[in-house]
C-alpha cells in the first residue's frame, strides 16, 4: 500500500556517485523535504573523517515535497586511490544522524556496514552501455554491474567508471503504466505544474486530466494544417520501416513529468508510494497496457540492485536523443519544425532542463552555474504551484544554446565525452539532408583536446565507426528525402564532418592509440581501425555496447550481419565508394559467434580493460540474461578453439 501523506520517506532517489576525484566528490540525491547531511568516509587502514555538507549543498525544490540536492564537495585532504573508501551519507537531526543502513538498507550489499567506492588512478577498466528502455522486454543490463561489484574483493578489481552513452531515459517512448506511475508520483509528491501555449490543454493538471493524455497525445495540438508535420513527428508513432517503430504518442511533455521519469527509473523507493490505477481505455489499449504492465513489473522489481550500482560505481553520463526526443536535431528542417512552434520547444526544452539537473551537473558542476541560477531564479517567482512560464521559456532559450554539455577528465588515460546533438553541422543549402553530429567550431575543439595525448578513450554515442550496410541503408532513404525513416545519423552521413573527423584521426600530433566507445545502434561490435598506406598510423578501436534494456530485432540483424560481410569483405569495390576508404577496418569476432557473425545482440554491458598505454587488452560484453560474457577477438582467434575442438 502506498506511503500515506505523513510518511513520506526522507530520500526517494540517490545517492548516486557522480564525478569522484581524490579532492573531489559529487553526489545526486532527491528527498522528499530539504535535510541536513553530513559525509562520513574511511579509507582502507585510515581513520574516519566526518564533512559537514551545508555549504556544500544545493537545494532546488522540484514541488511540495521533493527537493533536489546537488552535493558538490572539495577536500583539502585528497583521498587515497586504488583502495576502497567506506562512506555514509548521514542525515542529521536533533535525536541524532541516520545513515544509509537506516534509510536506505537496499543500497548496502549482503554483509556490509556501509556503502563503498573505489578512486582508480588509471582508467584501466570501465563499464559502458546505453539505451535502457523500462519497457523492453529484456533484463536490465545494470544488473550485470550489480553482480560484478557483488564478487569482487580486491579494490584494484573494481571498474574505474560507468560511462553510460546516451537514451538513460526515453522520455518519447513511454509505456502506458509507466506513464500511469508518473501521474500517481507528480500528484503524490506536488511536482509543480505549468501553463502550455499551442496546446488544446491550458496547463499541465489539464493534461493529466484529459483522456488524450494515454496513448492519444497526438490530440493535445489544434487540429490545424500547420500542425500536422508536429504532430506526425512527436506523437505519431510512424512506422519505421527498415529499424524499428516509433512509438510516441505516450511522449512526456511536462517537466514534472520529465522529473517523475528520472525518479522512476532509478529508484524503487519512489514505487512505493502510489498504487496502479489503471485509466480508462479502449479494448485494444487496454490489451497493449497489460502487454507493458508485465514488462513494468519486471522492470521495477530489480531497480533496488540498479541503485545499488549507482551507490557505488562513480558514473558519467551524456545524452543522446531519446533522453530529449526522438531525431533530435536531425537535419536544419526539423529544428526549424520544432523550435518554431511553441509546444514542441516547450517539450523539447523540458527534457533538457531535466537531463541538466539529473545528468549534465553531475558530469562538469562547474560550467553550469548560470543555468542553475536561472533555474533557482525560477523557482522563486513561482505562483502557486506553477512555474512563471516567461521565465521558463528563457530559461529553455538559454540551454537551447548552451555549447558546454561536452566534457573532459584529466585521467589517464584522457577520457572525452562529446556532444554529438546540441553543436551540429547544419545542411544549410539542403535543410532536410542529415545535419554533420558535430559542426566544424566543436571539431576543432575536440582536436585541440586530443592534441599532445599519448592515448585517448573517447565517448561518441553513435559509432563513430559503424556497420557499412546500414549506414549504406541509411543513405539511399536520405537520397529518396526520408531520413527520419530510417535514424540516418551515423558520422559518414554529412560529407563535411566526416572528412574533418577523419583528418583529425591522421593528425601527427594526435594520440597513437585511441578508444572510442559508443552505444545508440541496439547491438554490440567491435573494429580495429588503422589508417591505409601511412606507417605511424594510430590505431583506433571502436568499441560499441547497446542496449542496456533494448535489442535489434533478431531476424533483422542477422541479415544484416551477413549482408553486411558479403558486400563489404576485403576484396569488395563498394569499400571504395565509402568515405572511410583510407581507413583499414578489421572486424573483431564474438567469440561466440556460431558463423562468423561480427555483430553482437543482447542486452547487458559492455566491458573494457586497458594496458599501462591505454590500449584495450581484453573486450567483454557481459549478459544481462546471466550467461557467460562474449569476448570480442581477433579471427585467427576465434578460429583456433574451433579447430581444437573440430581435432578432438
Amino acid at each position: 500500500m502506498p506511503a500515506t501523506a505523513t510518511a513520506l520517506p526522507d530520500v526517494l532517489a540517490g545517492p548516486l556517485l557522480r564525478r569522484m576525484e581524490p579532492g573531489r566528490l559529487v553526489l545526486w540525491l532527491v528527498a522528499s523535504r530539504a535535510l541536513r547531511l553530513q559525509l562520513w568516509l574511511r579509507p582502507d587502514d585510515q581513520a574516519p573523517q566526518l564533512h559537514a555538507l551545508d555549504d556544500h549543498c544545493r537545494q532546488l525544490p522540484l514541488g511540495r515535497h521533493a527537493v533536489l540536492h546537488l552535493i558538490d564537495l572539495p577536500l583539502q585532504q585528497p583521498l587515497p586511490q586504488d583502495v576502497r573508501i567506506a562512506y555514509d551519507l548521514q542525515i542529521v537531526e536533533d535525536a541524532g544522524t541516520r545513515g544509509l543502513a537506516d534509510w536506505a538498507p537496499h543500497l548496502l550489499y549482503p554483509g556490509a556496514e556501509h556503502a563503498d567506492f573505489v578512486l582508480r588512478s588509471r582508467l584501466d577498466h570501465l563499464l559502458h552501455g546505453s539505451c535502457r528502455k523500462p519497457h523492453h522486454h529484456a533484463t536490465d543490463g545494470l544488473l550485470c554491474a550489480d553482480r560484478l561489484l557483488a564478487d569482487q574483493t580486491q579494490a584494484s578489481q573494481c571498474p574505474a567508471l560507468l560511462l553510460m552513452s546516451g537514451d538513460q531515459v526515453y522520455v518519447d517512448d513511454v509505456a502506458g503504466p509507466m506513464l500511469c506511475a508518473i501521474h500517481q508520483l507528480i500528484a503524490r509528491l506536488g511536482l509543480f505544474d505549468e501553463t502550455l501555449e499551442g496546446a488544446v490543454v491550458e496547463d499541465s493538471q489539464a493534461l493529466y486530466a484529459d483522456p488524450v493524455g494515454y496513448y492519444r497525445r497526438a490530440e493535445l495540438l489544434p487540429a490545424l494544417k500547420s500542425n500536422q508535420t508536429l504532430r506526425d513527428k512527436f506523437f505519431g508513432g510512424v512506422e519505421k520501416p527498415i529499424f524499428t517503430s516509433s512509438n510516441a504518442d505516450n511522449h512526456l511533455v511536462t517537466f514534472a513529468e520529465m522529473i517523475a521519469m528520472y525518479l522512476l527509473v532509478w529508484s524503487p523507493v519512489p514505487w512505493t508510494l502510489i498504487e496502479e490505477d489503471q485509466p480508462p481505455l479502449d479494448a485494444l489499449r487496454q490489451q497493449r497496457y497489460a502487454a507493458e504492465r508485465a514488462c513494468i513489473d519486471a522492470f521495477r522489481r530489480q531497480l533496488g540492485q540498479v541503485a545499488r550500482v549507482f551507490a557505488h560505481l562513480p558514473t558519467l553520463m551524456i545524452f543522446d536523443d531519446h533522453d530529449v526526443t526522438d531525431d533530435w536535431n536531425l537535419s536544419a528542417r526539423w529544428e526549424q519544425t520544432a523550435y518554431g512552434h511553441p509546444f514542441s520547444k516547450r517539450i523539447i526544452g523540458n527534457a533538457l532542463l531535466a537531463y541538466l539537473l539529473c545528468q549534465g551537473w553531475g558530469n562538469n558542476p562547474d560550467v553550469f552555474e548560470q543555468p542553475l541560477e536561472a533555474f533557482a531564479e525560477m523557482l522563486q517567482q513561482r505562483q502557486d504551484n506553477h512555474l512563471q512560464a516567461e521565465m521558463q521559456d528563457s530559461l529553455i532559450d538559454q540551454l537551447l544554446h548552451f555549447e558546454r554539455w561536452d566534457y573532459v577528465l584529466p585521467t589517464t588515460p584522457a577520457l572525452l565525452v562529446l556532444d554529438t546533438r546540441t553543436r551540429r553541422w547544419r545542411s544549410e543549402g539542403h535543410l532536410s539532408k542529415p545535419s554533420g553530429l558535430m559542426d566544424w567550431e566543436a571539431l576543432c575543439d575536440f582536436q585541440q583536446a586530443l592534441l599532445d595525448h599519448p592515448a585517448c578513450i573517447i565517448v561518441s554515442p553513435a559509432p563513430m565507426f559503424g556497420v557499412k550496410l546500414i549506414e549504406g541503408i541509411q543513405k539511399l532513404f536520405t537520397y529518396a528525402g526520408h531520413p527520419l525513416l530510417v535514424d540516418a545519423e551515423n558520422w559518414m552521413a554529412h560529407r563535411g564532418a566526416a572528412s574533418v573527423m577523419l583528418n583529425i584521426f591522421r593528425h601527427s600530433r594526435t594520440p597513437g592509440d585511441f578508444v572510442i566507445l559508443s552505444g545508440d545502434v541496439h547491438y554490440s561490435f567491435v573494429y580495429r581501425v588503422s589508417i591505409r598506406h601511412k606507417r605511424a598510423s594510430p590505431t583506433i578501436w571502436q568499441i560499441t555496447s547497446s542496449g542496456i534494456k533494448n535489442e535489434f530485432p533478431p531476424r533483422l540483424l542477422d541479415w544484416f550481419d551477413r549482408l553486411n560481410r558479403w558486400l563489404y569483405a576485403p576484396w569488395s569495390p563498394l569499400n571504395w565508394l565509402t568515405k572511410r576508404r583510407r581507413m583499414r577496418v578489421t572486424p573483431l569476432i564474438p567469440d561466440r559467434s556460431r558463423s562468423g557473425e561480427r555483430l553482437w545482440n543482447g542486452a547487458g554491458l559492455g566491458q573494457v580493460f586497458f594496458d599501462e598505454q591505454g590500449r584495450p587488452r581484453r573486450i567483454l560484453q557481459l549478459n544481462a540474461d546471466g550467461s557467460p560474457p562474449v569476448a570480442f577477438v581477433a579471427e585467427r582467434e576465434e578460429r583456433q578453439p574451433r579447430e581444437i575442438a573440430a581435432r578432438s
